[in-house]
């Protein structure tokens, strides 16, 4: 096509393309997104610059390095939170209308950037020291919005509690980034809503303490493990879970047990083939342990706490393993990664079964969602507790978990 200028036919220039104003936030919500799904390590800046139908080059005008998406996606995303959650406590009226605007806020948030959560849950290990710092006092921040009106709420609470009465609802709202089950906006905010306040009435100082193996000093402790396979399993894991599985070595995994790196190829083949064999006897441990629980109760409430009980011994004894499976599992050759997600699910469904049996008001799916609640306690509120494996704290452990499940 042409135009006509004072009687002269010139071509007709092509469209100006205006570059977005938002750029440079758009490109960390679709880093954060790749980084949260597959693994800060997993994603090229090329990927992401192509999801977003620009060059390379036109993405490094706004980030010099991969790094700087890293802390970019990582700080905007937690910052958020702690923004949201002030917001929405700025001129409350009371204590309890401080809470339930908070928890309201924070519940429409993370559902609505859903796809971003396993960043700041998982990612945010290869963040350096004081940008790690700078992310773990936005959560701080965050805490503070829920642990100090709750303390002027319930005065009884003292400092401890109250904290771990906030991260435990927290950890209940940001339940949903770890899972990809389906229900409609409107049920999960219904659901997860008075989960959460459950959570913060919860009688912490009236939890049973629990009993078992792990801190009775008459049981037996058996003879350390001598083979090399195994000692090599769970010298990874603590190193993987330590320092990441990308930045983790054959050497140092040998140097651990004892042994050096060519002698660590003789039992297994590569560091993948090292992690597959660590998940894999974790899953197997795991469901020995369920195997025990359920064949020891008489009815689904009975097995639930006896599961729950289960779940919390493994996860304070080893508390690297089920940190690593989570932030490592889409480090896995793709094959391994569907067994073991298979092998996670039916795991899960044995909850599920018996929570509708318990409560059958609950449909199926919204099971699952309280079910994957009372999971995740284990890691957010084990880490804040230094996984204590005290029967204090696992007895509180164990009332948190069955009052998420409790509708």
């Amino acid at each position: 096509m042409t135009q006509s200028t004072r009687g002269r036919s010139v071509p007709e220039s092509a469209p100006t393309r205006k570059r977005p104003k938002n750029r440079k936030a758009q490109i960390a919500l679709v880093a954060a997104q790749a980084f949260s799904e597959r693994g800060y390590h997993a994603v090229g800046v090329d990927e992401i610059a192509a999801t977003l139908g620009i060059s390379g080059p036109a993405l490094y005008r706004h980030f010099p390095n991969k790094y700087a998406l890293l802390v970019q996606a990582a700080l905007s995303t937690a910052g958020q939170l702690r923004l949201t959650a002030e917001n929405a406590a700025a001129d409350a009226g009371s204590d309890e209308e401080q809470l339930d605007r908070v928890l309201r806020a924070l519940i429409a948030t993370t559902v609505e950037h859903r796809r971003t959560g396993g960043l700041y849950r998982w990612e945010g290990r290869y963040l350096h020291p004081p940008d790690r710092d700078r992310m773990r006092a936005d959560f701080a921040a965050l805490n503070l919005t829920l642990s100090q009106p709750l303390r002027r709420l319930r005065p009884e609470l003292d400092d401890r509690d109250a904290g771990v009465l906030a991260t435990a609802a927290l950890s209940v709202v940001g339940s949903v980034t770890a899972h990809r089950s389906t229900l409609a906006t409107k049920r999960i905010e219904k659901l997860l809503l008075p989960t959460a306040w459950r959570v913060l009435r919860c009688d912490l100082a009236g939890a049973a303490p629990a009993r078992s193996m792990l801190d009775d000093p008459a049981a037996p402790r058996g003879l350390a493990v001598t083979s090399k396979r195994e000692v090599l399993l769970g010298e990874a894991m603590k190193i993987f879970n330590a320092r990441g599985y990308h930045e983790s070595t054959i050497e140092e995994i040998g140097a651990a047990a004892g042994i050096n790196a060519s002698s660590v190829y003789r039992h297994f083949p590569s560091k993948a083939d090292l992690l597959v064999a660590a998940f894999h006897r974790a899953s197997d441990r795991l469901a020995v342990a369920t195997a025990a629980a359920l064949s020891a109760s008489t009815d689904p409430a009975e097995a639930l706490g006896r599961l729950a009980e289960s779940y919390i011994d493994l996860a304070f004894s080893h508390p690297e393993v089920p940190t690593v499976y989570f932030a490592e599992i889409g480090n896995l050759p793709s094959s391994d990664r569907t067994d073991l997600r298979n092998v996670q699910r039916l795991h899960v469904e044995e909850w599920v079964h018996l929570l509708v049996a318990v409560q059958p008001e609950l449909s199926a799916v919204e099971a699952r969602f309280l079910v994957h609640g009372a999971l995740g306690l284990t890691l957010d509120v084990g880490r804040l507790l230094h996984f204590d494996t005290g029967a204090r704290a696992r007895g509180q452990m164990q009332m948190l978990m069955l009052t998420v499940l409790r509708s």
